[in-house]
């Protein structure tokens, strides 16, 4: 799909039509075809990389000067509020006179800027609606690293609180001991995506603010650098959440192996337990005509006596043992 911003009529697509008109300072391509890439090489002079030269992921590729053309691409996340969050790339050729963009996935900083930019008649620059999709990328990115600080928050509380009312529940001990596995997992997922988005921008601004180009004001270089403050701060605080992750696995990968140890312990002291009655009612199950126990009257209560005795015993003993 090819839009042009600000398009004031249909005139730029005509066949015989050449050049840009001075209105348009961006032309974004959703998943362009053949025929949408030629008609915007034609008309801003520019060449539109392919899906797979946008997926490079050597800086050379990401990151090219042609003369006075710039040419970027990033990984961006996409679908970020779904299970379905993916990796996407993004290319931005930008020019003095023209920002071309080439996406494959529907993104909502994309919506945003295009608003943005068909309101205010006074966006005469193409670098505006760039800054202000990499900025916007910048925010989300900042949203989505708090959004997952929240929920390994609640993970952690999860773990190391659980639930006093219930501490014999083993079986549901288990169960919130995997599903808590599960999200951080899950989160572990979307904080590498939200990494790859951020180093990407990381990547851009300094590259762009290094050409000096004359066209970038200082309002914009201005920008360039706070948002190469705001990806440091924000990589800094990915990677404290990255080393939360890692903790919390090594946690829960732990609890479990306790719960597991427990259930052996469990398994080690009933089977212990039962040992000597079964060996005193093996002993007195021999059939031998000379057994003095035989001729007692209390042969039989003696016999349960020591049966329940060679139970009570080590069962006594494990417990000042503290196994349980």
């Amino acid at each position: 799909m090819l839009t042009i911003y600000r398009e004031k009529d249909a005139s730029i697509r005509n066949a015989g039509a050449a050049g840009l008109p001075p209105e348009v300072v961006w032309i974004d391509l959703l998943n362009p075809s053949d025929e949408e890439k030629t008609f915007v090489e034609s008309r801003a002079r520019v060449h539109i990389p392919s899906l797979e030269a946008l997926s490079e992921i050597e800086s050379s590729s990401r990151l090219a000067v042609d003369q006075d053309t710039i040419y970027l691409s990033l990984p961006a996340v996409a679908q970020g509020q779904t299970p379905d969050a993916h990796l996407s790339p993004v290319g931005f050729v930008l020019t003095q006179r023209v920002l071309v963009t080439v996406r494959f996935a529907a993104f909502p900083a994309f919506d945003v800027v295009a608003e943005r930019v068909s309101k205010n008649e006074t966006v005469q620059s193409p670098v505006a609606p760039f800054m202000a999709l990499l900025e916007i990328m910048v925010d989300r990115g900042a949203d989505a690293l708090e959004r997952l600080g929240g929920e390994l928050d609640k993970v952690s509380r999860s773990v190391f609180r659980g639930d006093p009312s219930r501490p014999k529940h083993v079986a549901r001990s288990n169960t919130a001991l995997r599903r808590a596995l599960t999200s951080v997992g899950s989160t572990g997922d979307r904080l590498t995506l939200a990494r790859d988005a951020l180093l990407g921008i990381g990547r851009i601004a300094p590259f762009v603010l290094s050409l000096r180009k004359s066209w970038i004001v200082p309002e914009f270089e201005a920008r360039l650098e706070a948002m190469i403050k705001d990806v440091a701060s924000l990589n800094d605080y990915e990677g404290h959440l990255s080393n939360k992750v890692q903790f919390l696995l090594d946690a829960i990968l732990g609890l479990i192996s306790i719960q597991q140890n427990d259930i052996f312990k469990v398994l080690t002291i009933v089977s212990v337990v039962g040992i000597p009655p079964t060996l005193v009612a093996g002993i007195y199950g021999m059939n031998f005509k000379y057994m003095p126990e035989l001729n007692w009257i209390a042969g039989y209560p003696f016999g349960l006596a020591v049966i329940a005795l060679s139970a009570i015993i080590p069962v006594l003993w494990f417990k000042w043992r503290g196994w349980f």
